[in-house]
Parts: structure tokens; sequence; C-alpha cells
């Protein structure tokens, strides 16, 4: 998996009382770590954001993020992509600093904003819901999109089946979309997997963006850990019409997702699942009467 996973010597202590962990209470083994690096943003040659991911697919990422800041939401908008040349100590090419060059016509954000995300924070500091409003191009709230719930609870299984980098680190979060058919049939489009959240989800989105499939009207997108406000953004603004969530959502999470016309799905874990938004988009079991009766999230 190249610059995704590295290897590391650990000290393993094991406390189960066995008679080999009483004898050898601690070991010493090799684990496989997800890698964590730092990746420059530049708009031609200001720098307009650093964000912590796992390398791999940082072209998507980097087109993801755009989307998610308003920057674009067409294709055509984004001229080029490339590497620039950064080397560490020892003269090797990092690939940590990627340029795009938008269509002359983009409207570049401030200078000097200086963008910075973290791997377990996303767009720290974006103004409001109503900033996302504003800088949408796309709307979720006229999808037509109805997913049956029994196929909206099977998601995370599908998921975690297509999680490589996570079966070798328990490390990364995952993101999915997957395209849900009139005939119930499940299609998963792209899956992407980072030690951030954010950055999963913004990998999912730019490749949808550079496969010019803005915007994702018929989707789901299913992550593996919980929808915050920032996730809730990114799929808006990416056209998505449901996002749903292993983990709980925040309060901020679920006011931008009636907002916006999302439907927002948290704690689904195959046999129940809470719907906190939109839930007309859910199709209710045949037989069930009385509509969805909400899942009770776990204490």
């Amino acid at each position: 998996m190249g610059r995704v996973t590295q290897r590391r010597k650990v000290h393993k202590f094991v406390l189960d009382g066995s008679a080999q962990a009483l004898e050898h209470p601690v070991r010493y083994r090799e684990d496989f770590l997800a890698v964590e690096e730092p990746l420059e943003v530049r708009l031609g040659h200001m720098s307009f954001s650093v964000t912590m991911r796992t390398p791999g697919d940082d072209f998507d990422l980097v087109a993801g993020f755009l989307v998610s800041e308003g920057v674009i939401w067409d294709p055509a908008q984004l001229i080029s992509l490339r590497f620039c040349a950064g080397e560490d100590e020892n003269g090797v090419q990092t690939f940590n600093v990627v340029e795009a060059q938008l269509r002359p016509d983009v409207v570049l954000p401030e200078t000097g904003r200086n963008v910075y995300t973290s791997s377990s924070c996303g767009i720290c500091g974006t103004d409001s819901i109503e900033a996302v409003r504003k800088s949408s191009h796309f709307s979720p709230e006229d999808d037509p999109l109805n997913v049956p719930v029994e196929v909206l609870a099977a998601l995370p299984d599908r998921l975690r089946e297509a999680q490589a980098v996570f079966d070798k680190t328990g490390g990364v979060h995952a993101a999915g979309l997957f395209r849900i058919h009139d005939d119930g049939a499940v299609e998963l489009l792209c899956l992407r997997e980072d030690v951030g959240r954010h950055n999963a989800v913004d990998k999912v989105v730019g490749w949808a963006l550079r496969e010019g499939m803005l915007p994702l009207r018929g989707t789901v997108l299913q992550v593996s850990g919980r929808a915050s406000f920032e996730l809730v953004q990114k799929a808006a603004l990416a056209g998505i019409p449901v996002l749903a969530a292993v983990s709980a959502p925040s309060s901020l999470a679920v006011e931008l997702a009636q907002e916006t016309g999302l439907t927002l799905v948290g704690f689904s874990r195959g046999t129940s699942l809470n719907v906190y938004a939109g839930s007309d988009r859910v199709g209710v079991p045949a037989g069930a009467g009385g509509g969805p009766t909400p899942a009770r999230a776990p204490a």
C-alpha cells in the first residue's frame, strides 16, 4: 500500500490471565499504522490550505476540498492539478504539495486565509449555515430519492467489507458513495479511506467532480464515524440527498441538514437507525404501519 501504511515495532502487553500470558506478558511484534502527513493546497502560486491526511488520491482530495469551500462546482473550472517539487531530508520527493490551476473566471477565496485542517477537524471556523446556503450551487431538497430502510441499514456492512486500509491498520475513516437504483439495487460508486473523516468525504466528492458527476442526485453517502457539521456541509454542496453515519450527528449538523433539505441518518448499525432530518426519503418496510419508529440511540 506504499505510503498509505507504515510498519512499526510495538510492545504488546497481554493480560488475559492465560498460562502463555503469565509466562510472556510482553511480546514484540510488528504493526501497521495508517500514514498521516501534511498536504499543502496551492491555488496557482497562492498557498490556500494545509491539511493532515493519509497520502493517496490527493488530486481527488484537493478537488473535493475546493467544492466543499464553494470555490468550484464544475469540472471545467478546474484546469489542472499537479504535484509541486518538495523533498524530505533524504532528498526524496514527498508529494505533499498540490497546485490547482483554476479557470481565469473562478473567483478566488480571500488570500491569506490560510485554512488549516487537522485529521480530526474539517473546515474549522466556517462562518455559518448562511454561508453554506450562499455558496451552494446544488440543492438536495428537490431530489426525489426514496431509500428502503432495510437497504439503508445494510450500507455500513457494505462499506466495511470494502475497507482495505482499515483491515490492515484499524486506524482510518471511510466514506462510500452508493447509487440507489429504482429497483432497490445498490451500487458502490466510490470508496475512500483516510485518517480524517472529512478528507475521506472530500476524496469521494473530488472523484465525482473529476468524473463530471456533480450534482450527486440519487445517491447515499455512508460514513464510518459520526456526522458533523462539516460532513453535512460537504454532502449538501455536492448535491448528495442522503448522508448516513454509524455514530451520532451533532446539533448543528441536524440543523444544517434541515435547512438544506438533506436526509441525515445516525446510529446506522444494521438492525436499527435514527433519522434526524428528511425522514420522507426513507421507505417504510412493507407491512409496517404508522410510519417509521425512531430507533433509540445507545446510551
